[in-house]
């Protein structure tokens, strides 16, 4: 695909990279967006943090990019979307003998 950008001034340039990065973060907010809906806030999931073991939690709040996660062990996550996995129940595993863990939750 051509453009043909020689002919454009400098000015029409910085314009045109101004549209492109504007539209460039458009697309990732949809991105975002779309994978922050296959997540339902109460939901168990888990996530890698570098240089750490496995992450597990329960989202609480979707943000502009990312949601919030509370861990087992009460520590608060901003985590994006993409980086996410849900965790099934034991219900939907087919272990239905076994309870699960409750994590309390207060609001500060």
């Amino acid at each position: 695909m051509d453009i043909g950008i020689e002919k454009f001034s400098e000015k029409e340039l910085v314009e045109l990279n101004n549209k492109i990065v504007a539209r460039l973060r458009f697309l990732n907010q949809i991105r975002n967006h779309s994978l922050m809906l296959e997540f339902n806030i109460g939901e168990r999931v888990s996530f890698q943090s570098e240089g750490r073991p496995e992450i597990f939690g329960i989202i609480t709040k979707y943000n502009k990019k990312t949601v919030s996660i509370i861990t087992e062990n009460g520590e608060h996550w901003n985590v994006s979307p993409m980086y996410l996995k849900k965790i099934k129940s034991r219900e939907q595993s087919g272990n239905k003998n076994k309870t699960g863990e409750v994590i309390e939750f207060k609001p500060a």
